[in-house]
């Protein structure tokens, strides 16, 4: 049976564009390998830390969203992530059926801030 994964990761602020990309892409290749299907794959931006991190107090925000029945392909990303000095955190969560229906109501946008008319 599949089950529903969310990963987020952080990583240093101070890699370039290009960098940080390769870094994303190397994580999407691996999943892709173990044949994940993939729900999301979203840059969260630039954000700042809520306390530093290796010195750090910002980073460059990352979100997979993907489906697997093998927890083998979560805890072998999860050594990759801790391996890589160019990830400052990471958090892998399963979710619950409620997590995926806010997530698939997010992916619609239904939870972005509407402009106000003057």
């Amino acid at each position: 049976m599949n089950k529903n994964y969310e990963t987020v990761f952080i990583i240093n602020p101070v890699l370039s564009e290009k960098q940080v990309e390769d870094t994303v892409k190397k994580y999407k290749k691996q999943l892709d390998s173990n044949k994940v299907k993939f729900i999301c794959n979203e840059s969260l931006g630039f954000k700042e830390l809520a306390y530093p991190i290796n010195k750090k107090n910002s980073g460059f925000y990352h979100l997979f969203q993907f489906e697997s029945s093998d927890i083998s392909v979560v805890k072998n990303l999860e050594v990759e992530l801790k391996r890589d000095r160019s990830v400052l955190r990471y958090m892998t969560v399963s979710l619950c059926k409620d997590g995926i229906e806010f997530n698939a109501r997010r992916a619609k946008g239904e939870f972005k801030k509407k402009k106000e008319k003057k």
